[in-house]
């Protein structure tokens, strides 16, 4: 594995960490990553979404994201980008997520 992509994987776990306050569980796991980049220059990029657009939580997850990149050793500066193409359906949830979920109803 390359040194950016050993970055990125450390970026993701990192990203692990901030966890969506409505659904109780990481961002990663329920599907609002869809991009991890960092560029040689130590610049993550991350493309991300939300559940819904004009979610409440959007600027706590967006800077929680930005954050937890930044606290990655050999990452100088986050980029994070919000999108909603594709729009987030429960099925981009990993199985994780979807057993979680389940077992919290």
């Amino acid at each position: 594995m390359s040194d950016e992509n050993a970055l990125v994987e450390q970026v993701r776990q990192a990203l692990r960490g901030v966890i969506d306050p409505e659904i109780g569980f990481n961002i990663v796991d329920i599907g609002l990553i869809y991009d991890v980049a960092v560029d040689e220059g130590g610049i993550a990029r991350i493309t991300m979404t939300t559940t819904t657009m004009g979610c409440p939580a959007t600027d706590y997850l967006r800077s929680g994201a930005g954050e937890a990149a930044q606290n990655v050793e050999g990452v100088h500066w986050a980029d994070v980008r919000l999108t909603y193409d594709p729009h987030w359906t429960p099925e981009m949830m990993s199985s994780v997520a979807k057993e979680y979920l389940r077992g919290n109803r």
